[in-house]
């Protein structure tokens, strides 16, 4: 019964592994190296918090494929990004770049932060001005 249990989940894991390698035919290791630091990149767009390097999702696995086949026709990795780009936008990519659509992504934290720090300066700043209120020990409770 156990050598049953044990063949059964070797096989699940086995397959599990099947389905979730994406094999690609590369020419040499330095196209594979530059397919992986070009999907690392990319975000997911189904994850969003995943790189469409290590992504299952089914499209990520259709935008590897085709990021693989603009490789393989001689594409660069600028124009695979400005592809992407203009199919999904400037979120596809982890690192976006700064333009007026982008601001509030780049200075958004720190703006929120100077906001933060003022309100808290002048929540100080009025405690220090009133006077301090001392109970009288007279008076009954």
């Amino acid at each position: 019964m156990k050598r049953i249990a044990l063949i059964v989940a070797i096989l699940i894991v086995g397959l599990h592994a099947a389905f979730a390698i994406d094999p690609l035919p590369f020419k040499d290791r330095a196209e594979e190296v530059r397919f992986q630091n070009l999907t690392r990149q990319l975000r997911c767009l189904v994850c969003q918090n995943q790189d469409l390097a290590d992504s299952d999702a089914d499209l990520a696995k259709d935008l590897r494929r085709q990021v693989f086949e603009m490789m393989q026709s001689g594409k660069s990795d600028d124009q695979i990004k400005q592809y992407l780009v203009s199919r999904y936008n400037d979120f596809v990519l982890y690192d976006p770049p700064m333009h007026a659509g982008t601001w509030l992504l780049w200075f958004g934290p720190f703006a929120f932060v100077l906001i933060g720090a003022g309100v808290l300066w002048r929540i100080l700043r009025n405690r220090a001005r009133q006077p301090l209120i001392v109970a009288n020990s007279e008076e009954d409770w």
